[in-house]
């Protein structure tokens, strides 16, 4: 069994532009004689590896507390897309969306949905999706990517790191932390790799 973290450091990461910058705030210091180290940390909910919930982009909508777990653990494919738009008819082509519910898109970064690859997403019946960009859609079409997925209820992870995986069939574990009523959480995605074995199978 291999794990691989494919998370971004939160503040390491180039924060989206016009988002808020994180910083840490140290509260105690055992170096400057209090009893223990303790910070807190100021971030914004779409830095880094994070997850956006319906109400980011509709008013309303559901918030991260509301999805049930089991969307963000189990089978996953990561496929690889050319930098740039992802079509609909490329979508289809290249990706085998329905053979799995939850996909992880590869594009260093560089890749986005267009708002009929979007769609394709929501009929296919996908549950769960992920990129390695920061943002799903490009920044002309943006709100309307979102709206697409989020309507449908379908929950989606920007700012993953994928750069070490290999296109393929992994276990994902990427719960979004628990706070409450708000439109995205941060997360730590892992992959598994040959899970088959993690689960139990001789297979």
């Amino acid at each position: 069994m291999e794990i691989i973290d494919i998370s971004g450091d939160l503040f390491k990461t180039p924060v989206y532009p016009g988002d808020p910058e994180g910083y840490v705030d140290p509260i105690k210091n055992i170096r400057a004689g209090d009893s223990c180290n303790l910070n807190s940390i100021y971030t914004c909910l779409h830095t880094a590896t994070h997850i956006d919930a319906p109400l980011h982009f509709i008013e309303g909508g559901n918030t991260i507390d509301k999805f049930p777990l089991d969307l963000f653990i189990g089978e996953c494919l990561v496929v690889e897309a050319p930098p740039g738009p992802i079509t609909g008819a490329f979508a289809e082509e290249a990706f085998p969306w329905s053979d799995c519910e939850r996909v992880l898109i590869k594009g260093n970064g560089l890749s986005y949905l267009m708002e009929s690859s979007a769609y394709y997403v929501v009929d296919s019946g996908i549950k769960l999706i992920g990129t390695d960009s920061q943002t799903i859609g490009n920044h002309g079409s943006n709100h309307i990517i979102h709206r697409a997925l989020l309507s449908a209820d379908i929950p989606i992870i920007e700012g993953l790191d994928l750069s070490d995986v290999e296109p393929g069939r992994y276990f994902l574990m990427a719960q979004p932390l628990k706070v409450s009523g708000v439109e995205a959480a941060p997360c730590r995605a892992i992959l598994i790799k040959n899970h088959l074995f993690w689960t139990g199978s001789r297979n």
